[in-house]
């Protein structure tokens, strides 16, 4: 089963060490597009949108937009941000 986000949200920072993740609902059956900048692109890219994939995975969101700006952040403080950003999305109008 799928889980739809509700509306845009947003989590972390654009500090270093830190990253900003945004999602956005897309429309049914678009699947998941992550735009990434980082300036660690080269090297970690690839683990950065793994673990991006895994929480995405983990609460079963199948039709997302995602953009995320790193500036360094460890894979426990992507995860957080994005938990974080995801829940937001999935709350009701006013929490």
């Amino acid at each position: 089963m799928s889980t739809k986000l509700l509306r845009s949200a947003q989590a972390g920072t654009i500090e270093s060490n830190d990253i900003m993740v945004t999602v956005e609902p897309a429309a049914d059956g678009t699947g998941s597009n992550v735009t990434l900048v980082s300036p660690v692109l080269k090297q970690y890219g690839r683990q950065i949108r793994s673990v991006i994939e895994e929480v995405l995975a983990a609460h079963g969101i199948t039709d997302v937009q995602v953009h995320a700006n790193d500036k360094g952040a460890l894979d426990c403080t992507i995860r957080a941000r994005l938990n974080v950003a995801i829940l937001r999305a999935l709350a009701p109008e006013g929490d």
